[in-house]
């Protein structure tokens, strides 16, 4: 693509007198690096399906934008996250780039929602009422001049105003009130235009599964491609596809998006065609059709979850004559909005986006969606797993079946359809010849791909796994903790906070636990403060919740002796190097939670051909998200640690080997005093003193010794 002359052999670039070794200092040659570029450089020339799991340090980074790079004219590079598409685009291109003296042209696109509108943003300076603080005052004064002066308008670049911050909405557009090129003013100077533009015209784009999800949404719906066409995708943190294009593929509707359209109408209408219609009126009639619903809705705050299936929803009358209503309020303003289109840009988005809401809350009351009932999980089966069960998926059964549900949030409620399975869905968006590359540290359940390609629709890739560079029986010990109880006992959470007590101490903190609900982080929180102040410790207990995930991380990283607590969003993305992160604890296997609609429907789909989908579809997904968790602690080579998995299934159930043989190659123990005296062997003598772990018993369990 970029050209590179006479260098292009991959072993001249990354081998022991390669470019890289020779131009950039520090640069270890990685055996397992240049296999993973020259398979990659493969798929590329031949327009196939690579599905790859390399194992933290391999440097899978620069073994996939290299070959990219190299054989590729046209590439899409596609992220988990908005945070590595900065680093991709704003560190590793420009680095590998100047290694390699290559030319081209690369950019970064990213969704709608990051680019500051011209438009909005003169609406909310022209109407203050639409701000609800003093501090929204203040950024949106921020927001304006970063406008002013910003190159591309990525509010990732202004610092001063938090990404997830309620005035961005204000200022940014979605696909619904977006004017559209002939009707925008601002158009010339669209932030959003411009990065397509940049896109369409780039040898090498960067950007997110999220995007590339919704890219395929849109041209389902007969809307123009937002993507350039490429003849290579990468995926990397692969192992976040399916569940974002699940998100994508499925719909939804809230009545806290329905208010806010309706307030918004009202500003519009009183603004610009304030004698012809009574706005205040239906506007307040459609707002009060929406409390009334969540109000009846109540009952479903007794179910777990807090939702309901489309088929007992629509049984209660009471639910459905509200909501009923709420669409008939919704069609109360469809014709006022379409008499008065004319008038001004904002009621035609307005009424487009009334048209929207409409169709799809009139899909949903109507049962139109094939609806999957639901039975119930046998999560304690202990029969193996076998490989023609394990290939069997609903994945790859070819319904096109969709699950209906209802739930609530603290003041609204949400109606949603999503598909049973995205395997079809997603294997059609790729191109013919086109090649893709699925890349992550954890694709596999334990060296078997089958969940993942099967639950793409990926059957006939090649996988390839490559195994970490990392010596993790000598960096890293796992502790599966004798004696506690159960993990449904009501004292479990007590009891392992107490447990792991010892371990933080000579750790000196340096300890992320990951919890599977967020009752638990407060129940491990507060057993913990309550163990530190009887300890004379004054040590920060951070907890998920409390304060944004960017922050925590921010603190963890400055505070000594803190232990950070968090659910499953902190199984990715913390990268904590050296004695910053010496102990990391999981209280529960990872298991998804067993009210999910989505997660019950495909269940009872597995359950019909005679399938076990405990093992078929729990065990594989918890397995995955186990390893993730467990990726935390050994980051580079000079890290070391303890990983604590409090879940004694592990070792007592059948099931519990698949897992555990799926983690890296850790030591392993039962004993708190082995994992106590790892850790100290690994500090600095004398530091901590008087520490006498509790007796834990000497019988050891086969399946985790400490050996290797």
């Amino acid at each position: 693509m970029m050209g590179l002359g006479s260098s292009g052999d991959l072993e001249q670039i990354f081998g022991e007198q390669g470019i890289l070794h020779t131009s950039l200092p520090g640069y270890r040659v990685r055996q397992a690096q240049i296999d993973l570029a020259q398979q990659i450089a493969q798929t590329v020339l031949t327009g196939e399906i690579l599905v790859a799991e390399a194992g933290t340090g391999t440097g899978k980074t620069w073994a996939y934008l290299v070959p990219a790079m190299i054989h590729a004219d046209k590439v899409l590079v596609s992220t988990g996250t908005r945070t590595l598409q900065d680093q991709l685009y704003l560190k590793d291109l420009p680095q590998i780039r100047k290694a390699l003296g290559l030319g081209g042209v690369t950019a970064i696109l990213k969704g709608r929602a990051n680019y500051v509108c011209h438009y909005h943003l003169k609406r909310a300076n022209e109407e203050p009422g639409a701000l609800t603080s003093r501090q929204q005052v203040v950024w949106l004064r921020q927001i304006t001049q970063f406008a002013a002066t910003s190159a591309n308008g990525d509010k990732s670049e202004l610092q001063t105003v938090p990404e997830d911050a309620d005035i961005w909405r204000l200022v940014t557009s979605t696909r619904e009130n977006c004017l559209g090129q002939q009707e925008c003013p601002f158009i010339s100077d669209c932030f959003l235009y411009k990065a397509r533009r940049a896109a369409q015209q780039a040898d090498l784009v960067v950007i997110n599964h999220a995007l590339f999800m919704a890219d395929a949404a849109l041209r389902d719906e007969g809307v123009s491609e937002l993507l350039p066409q490429s003849d290579l995708v990468v995926f990397d943190e692969a192992h976040q596809l399916p569940d974002v294009a699940t998100r994508f593929l499925a719909q939804t509707v809230s009545t806290a998006q329905i208010q806010d359209l309706a307030r918004q109408i009202q500003i519009t209408g009183l603004a610009h065609a304030r004698e012809a219609v009574k706005w205040e009126a239906l506007c307040s009639g459609l707002i009060q059709s929406c409390k009334e619903l969540r109000l009846v809705s109540e009952w479903m705050a007794e179910n777990s979850g807090m939702r309901a299936m489309q088929h007992q929803f629509l049984a209660d009358n009471d639910c459905f004559d509200a909501a009923q209503e709420v669409v008939s309020s919704l069609k109360g303003l469809y014709k006022p909005l379409e008499t008065q289109e004319q008038r001004h840009p904002d009621i035609a988005v307005h009424l487009r986006t009334t048209s929207a809401y409409l169709d799809l809350l009139d899909s949903w009351l109507s049962g139109k969606q094939p609806v999957a009932a639901v039975a119930p999980s046998n999560q304690e089966s202990e029969a193996p797993v076998s490989a023609t069960q394990a290939e069997a998926t609903v994945a790859e059964s070819g319904r096109t079946e969709m699950v209906s549900w209802v739930e609530l949030t603290p003041a609204h409620v949400r109606f949603s359809s999503a598909p049973l399975s995205i395997a079809k869905a997603f294997s059609r968006e790729r191109k013919a010849h086109q090649a893709w590359v699925f890349l992550s540290a954890t694709l596999s359940v334990k060296g078997d791909f089958r969940h993942f390609v099967g639950r793409l629709g990926l059957q006939g890739a090649e996988t390839l796994r490559l195994a970490s560079p990392f010596n993790y029986p000598e960096q890293a010990l796992l502790c599966v903790p004798r004696g506690l109880p159960a993990v449904d006992h009501p004292e479990f959470h007590v009891e392992f906070a107490r447990y792991l007590l010892p371990l933080i101490q000579i750790s000196e903190g340096a300890c992320l636990i990951l919890c599977t609900t967020l009752r638990a982080i407060d129940k491990i929180g507060d057993e913990l403060s309550r163990l530190f102040e009887a300890h004379g410790l004054d040590w920060p207990v951070l907890r998920q919740g409390h304060q944004p995930r960017s922050v925590l991380l921010e603190q963890f990283r400055a505070q000594s002796r803190s232990v950070l607590i968090g659910s499953a969003s902190f199984r990715e993305g913390v990268d904590l190097v050296g004695d910053q992160l010496t102990l990391v604890a999981i209280d529960k296997l990872p298991f998804a939670p067993p009210d999910d609609p989505v997660l019950q429907a495909r269940m009872r789909v597995c359950r019909e051909r005679k399938g076990n989908p405990f093992l078929e579809l729990q065990v594989p997904e918890a397995a995955i998200a186990l390893k993730q968790g467990a990726g935390r602690l050994i980051r580079s080579e000079r890290d070391w640690g303890v990983l604590v998995v409090g879940d004694r299934r592990l070792v007592d159930k059948p099931y519990g080997r698949q897992l555990w043989q799926g983690l890296p190659p850790f030591r392993r123990t039962q004993e708190q005093g082995e994992a106590v005296d790892f850790i100290r062997q690994r500090k600095a003598p004398g530091l901590i003193q008087g520490l006498e772990p509790e007796s834990t018993g000497t019988d050891e369990d086969p399946a985790v010794s400490s050996g290797t």
